[in-house]
């Protein structure tokens, strides 16, 4: 395989620059609060863009494009769906959950509020949530890796071993370096660079192909439905697409930037930079699968990669339609988005095992420093067994994915929602909601009722089994109840 010297040239510049922000952030990292959370100081813009480059990955430009163009239009519910969860998240959980876990003891971790909230002395609630968290991300990071490891093996010709450690090294470093200021400002700059690929690709493939009333006469040409928004869709179908949109909730990666933001009043203009920037990376990566579909029916030739792999289209269009230098460029966007979910799905593990586990259980007075290295040394640790797990491509490691945020969304997205809004929520209710979501969704995925999506089915016995046990139960303490109120009037003071 010839390798293009350009492509080569701004992946290697791409990744030097996270490399120096990783160096730049470890400079800046003085305490424990500063590695996990950043000091609690990220402001609007890098809130907004490093929450929505976390939650993307290289779905959102191999994925989602590749469904839209094996598919059609219809497959755009998905994004439909995510783009309700997320306004939903930013304007119901981002400002109360600042707060929250700040009165709550500064909270650093998902476990370590959850116990302080509901004054969880047995630590159950800490141990189950941490578990949760990272069987679910050391998976989602094996996932991330295997990615990685593909984008290298098809663009420079690697094999497989190779690629993947020349995918997976840079994000571990600047992780392992930086912590959280080095995954947020990356991400920041990874967004960006996202959102560049997504807007300018569509825009040259419409010209590319005539224009857009030419291109939907091609599509609508090369299939029936293609162009119709319900085209094989029923109605469990549009709900369980709909229903991706529930899993934002209980996303521990992208909670943790609404927890480091610098005040719950950023989140205003953080909710309208991070929607703008969801908004327009969806439709430009729907428009490169849709759009995409003309281009290689008017150009069969070139159609070979992806016929076999609809995911490839993106980098099939970058390389066909762009001059090299410009093609690396965008290529590297692919590489920023599976950077920017694997550095912090590192970080979530790492905050868990050291928060969670070494400080709660080993060493209760551990100092600052100490908890800064041992932090390095648990991202080191997840990221190994990523890779291990990650050595054989055909591992499934992937296909466990699908429900790992159905997961995470039923498991904690209602006892996130629930305990922000309801002050009479109580341990046993926030317990016995976990336990059900979890468990909901892992029985549903294996009997595939209705056809269901199973995050749906979880989330609403999530919330069934809180209200119930919380009513049931051992009322909250008078301190609980007098800190959910200080919490809820420094939310509402702006």
């Amino acid at each position: 395989m010839t390798i293009s010297t350009p492509l080569v040239v701004t992946f290697i510049i791409y990744i030097f620059g996270m490399l120096l922000i990783g160096f730049f952030a470890w400079r800046s990292t003085k305490n424990f609060d500063d590695y996990i959370l950043g000091g609690r100081k990220m402001g609007s813009l890098v809130t907004a863009l490093s929450a929505g480059a976390s939650d993307m990955s290289g779905w959102l430009l191999m994925g989602l494009p590749g469904a839209i163009f094996l598919a059609g239009i219809s497959e755009s519910w998905i994004a439909i769906g995510l783009l309700l969860g997320a306004w939903f998240n930013w304007k119901i959980i981002a400002g109360r959950l600042r707060v929250h876990t700040e009165y709550h003891n500064n909270a650093l971790t998902l476990p370590d509020y959850f116990s302080s909230r509901f004054e969880d002395n047995s630590k159950l609630l800490r141990v189950i949530s941490a578990v949760i968290i990272l069987v679910f991300f050391t998976i989602y990071c094996a996932s991330g890796i295997v990615a990685g490891a593909r984008l290298f093996e098809s663009t420079f010709g690697m094999s497989y071993e190779t690629a993947l450690w020349a995918g997976a090294t840079a994000t571990i470093i600047y992780t392992f370096l930086g912590g959280f200021l080095a995954v947020s400002w990356t991400d920041t700059v990874q967004a960006g660079l996202m959102i560049f690929a997504l807007i300018l690709t569509p825009v040259i493939v419409i010209f590319a192909v005539g224009g857009i009333p030419d291109a939907l006469a091609v599509i609508e040409a090369h299939g029936s439905g293609f162009t119709n928004l319900f085209n094989r869709m029923d109605f469990i179908a549009i709900v369980s697409l709909l229903g991706w949109g529930l899993g934002y909730f209980g996303q521990p990666h992208i909670l943790a930037r609404f927890m480091a933001a610098d005040s719950h009043r950023s989140m205003h203009a953080a909710r309208r930079i991070g929607m703008t920037w969801m908004v327009l990376c969806l439709a430009g990566a729907v428009a490169v699968g849709f759009f995409g579909i003309a281009y290689f029916d008017n150009n069969p030739a070139l159609a070979t990669a992806v016929n076999q792999n609809g995911e490839r289209i993106f980098i099939e269009l970058a390389k066909i339609l762009f001059n090299p230098w410009i093609a690396g460029v965008l290529l590297s966007a692919i590489l920023a988005a599976v950077m920017s979910t694997l550095s912090c799905q590192l970080l979530v593990c790492s905050s868990a095992l050291t928060e969670d586990f070494y400080k709660a259980f080993l060493r209760k007075h551990a100092g600052q420093q100490e908890r800064v290295w041992v932090g390095r040394l648990m991202v080191l640790l997840v990221a190994i067994i990523a890779i291990l797990l990650a050595r054989d491509p055909d591992n499934k490691v992937l296909g466990l994915v699908s429900y790992a945020w159905a997961g995470f969304g039923a498991a904690f997205g209602p006892v996130v929602l629930l305990s922000v809004c309801w002050k009479q929520m109580t341990r046993n209710g926030a317990l016995a909601g976990m336990i059900a979501g979890a468990v909901t969704v892992i029985v549903w995925k294996q009997f595939a009722l209705f056809g269901l999506y199973e995050i749906i089915p979880g989330f609403i016995a999530g919330l069934l089994a809180i209200v119930i046990f919380s009513s049931i139960g051992p009322r909250p303490s008078p301190q609980a109840l007098q800190r959910f109120d200080k919490a809820r009037q420094a939310f509402l003071s702006d």
